[in-house]
Order: structure tokens, then sequence, then C-alpha cells
């Protein structure tokens, strides 16, 4: 089954979802193929680390983040990124209030 976004998204017209305390995620882009998330972190949250079968990518448009995968961690922020490998252990605690663009192939239909 094709599964895909509307032609356009605005942010007015998305729900925002809350799985975690302090991170809010709005689900953007998407078809089988692939996905676009923004996701909001309060200083000090953290994004539990997990893994998932997905290639992900992340962009760092606002604050600081010390992001771990595949057992490296770095301090990213705004214009930085991130590449997660498939079935790699990561996570991320955010340092300074921010906003993430994730990116992952395929789709993360668990988030819709």
């Amino acid at each position: 089954m094709q599964l895909e976004s509307t032609n356009f998204q605005f942010e007015s017209e998305i729900a925002w979802q809350y799985p975690d305390k302090g991170v809010s995620r709005q689900i953007m882009a998407y078809n089988d193929d692939m996905m676009m998330v923004k996701v909001k972190f309060e200083t000090g949250a953290i994004g539990t680390p997990h893994t998932h079968p997905h290639t992900q990518a992340t962009y760092i448009v606002s604050g600081a983040f010390e992001f771990t995968t595949d057992g490296e961690t770095k301090v990213v922020k705004a214009g930085d990124g991130v590449y997660i490998k498939p079935g790699v252990l990561h996570g991320c605690k955010c340092i300074e209030e921010g906003l993430l663009i994730d990116t992952f192939s395929p789709m993360r239909k668990d988030f819709l």
C-alpha cells in the first residue's frame, strides 16, 4: 500500500506529537520510501538511545546537541548534520534548545 503526504505541508495544520519529555515532533513530507520530520527539543531533553532499521540523516536547524551514533559522541550545532546507519544505537541530549529536521529512508510507519 502506498502511503504519502499531501503535496504541501503547513505547520499550522499539522498536529504536534510528544514522544518524550521536552521533545515534540511534526510529521512533514513522506511516502513509502522516505520521511521528513521536524523535532523540537527543550534544553536538557533526551533523545533516548534506540535503534531502527531506517537510514537517518539529521540536520540541526538551531540549538546545540550532544549526539552519539555508532559509539561516537560529538557536539553538533546549527548548520551541522548527523548520518545514522540502519540498526545502529544512537541518541542525543539537547544542550541548547533547538530544532532538528530528521529524514528517514524508508518511511517510519511507526510515526503515523
